[in-house]
């Protein structure tokens, strides 16, 4: 994930760089169901308005959020499908801030109706992100489900009264990128506390729906936009924060942009940049499934590390005996390409080594998805 709006404020108030540190404990992100009461074009999950066998119980699920805890593991995202199906996410949710854990609830937010958000607000989510495609039209066709802009609005405004931190989760493509502009202006004039732009992933539905990310310019100019909106926001104090994911480039052409207007803090962005990695799928990042099984990364679905009913999720992160693991795991990765050639891969690690393994059957090959020419990665190209 890359904080743009703390680098921004890096630009006015800089903070000691230092190495980059992973983390005790990786971020979890735990799809907790795959049931969904929306089919949307872009989910890696692929869920559906259907019970699937074989998920995790809630004795299961406490067993491994004990491990968790051991092990170092800090901060939960609670995800699905739509983890509010869960009859016991509650439950779940209230164990875990006992626990000590940071919990995020990531949903779709058109389960969130003013019945719903008292136990919501009374387990004190840390965090709740909601996801929106663009307009009322743009998001309601991505969503595959006439109504669910305004329910999924309902359910923003209804954490945001009750003063839980909310914020909008947006995954770019060809079909909304012309609803940025738009969306950027609404969640200011709605006070919503977090924008976070997703770049299209290839996995699940989104790896079908490919043919539909967006070109590499219509990128740029969506991170364009967001370096001016995260600018403009630290000039007039607004607190709201945007972040990127699933595109470790934003870094290298953050630098870029701040080259350019700020060129006397330049030497600085790039050692905090530095500080920072770029991908940190395998290291700092993890995901287990509605079923148990334990992945480098919520888009890695296809590969899995074993079971947390068989061996302890501590076990299995450590184990480097699986080659992909060896591989993420590794400083400098082994990347190959323009990705093997790049003067900033200590900014990027490699960007986001799904996409080159769904393209060419290569995890270590360039990522297809980096939007930057061969001049502004500096370096040689190997083609």
């Amino acid at each position: 994930m890359f904080r743009l709006s703390q680098f921004v404020g890096e630009l006015f108030h800089p903070t000691p760089a230092g190495p980059r540190r992973d983390l005790p404990g990786p971020v979890v992100i735990w799809n907790l169901i795959r049931r969904c009461n929306l089919t949307c074009k872009h989910c890696y999950s692929i869920s559906a308005d259907r019970d699937f066998p074989g998920e995790l119980a809630t004795a299961d699920i406490f067993a491994v959020m004990d491990d968790l805890k051991a092990f170092g593991v800090k901060v939960l995202i609670l995800s699905g499908g739509e983890p509010l199906l869960r009859p016991d996410i509650f439950d779940i949710s209230r164990r875990a801030k006992e626990m000590g854990f940071y919990v995020g609830l990531s949903t779709n937010g058109t389960l969130i109706d003013g019945t719903l958000i008292d136990p919501i607000a009374a387990v004190g989510y840390d965090y709740v992100g909601i996801s929106i495609d663009g307009g009322r039209a743009t998001h309601d066709l991505f969503r595959r489900m006439e109504g669910a802009f305004d329910a999924s609005m309902r359910g923003v405004a209804l954490c945001r009264d009750r003063g839980i931190k909310v914020g909008l989760r947006f995954t770019l493509t060809q079909d909304n990128a012309a609803d940025l502009p738009w969306l950027l202006e609404m969640i200011g004039e709605q006070g919503i506390d977090k924008f976070y732009l997703s770049h299209l992933n290839y996995a699940g539905r989104g790896n079908h729906n490919r043919k539909d990310d967006v070109f590499l310019s219509a990128t740029r100019q969506a991170m364009d936009l967001l370096f001016a909106t995260s600018l403009e926001d630290h000039r007039r104090g607004r607190a709201r924060e945007i972040v990127t994911g699933n595109n470790d480039a934003d870094g290298v052409y953050f630098l870029r942009w701040a080259q350019d207007r700020f060129p006397d803090k330049a030497a600085h962005i790039r050692a905090k940049l530095v500080q920072w990695g770029g991908n940190a799928s395998g290291v700092n990042v993890a995901n287990i499934d509605n079923e148990g099984n334990v992945h480098p990364d919520t888009m890695w679905w296809h590969h899995t590390l074993g079971n947390v009913r068989e061996r302890p999720f501590s076990a299995l992160w450590s184990d480097t005996s699986d080659p992909l693991m060896a591989g993420l795991k590794a400083r400098p990765r082994a990347v190959k390409g323009r990705c093997g050639t790049c003067a900033h891969l200590d900014i990027c690690g490699g960007n986001t080594r799904v996409r080159a393994d769904r393209l060419t059957g290569d995890p270590w090959g360039e990522d297809p998805a980096c939007y930057l020419d061969d001049d502004e990665i500096g370096g040689g190209h190997n083609g």
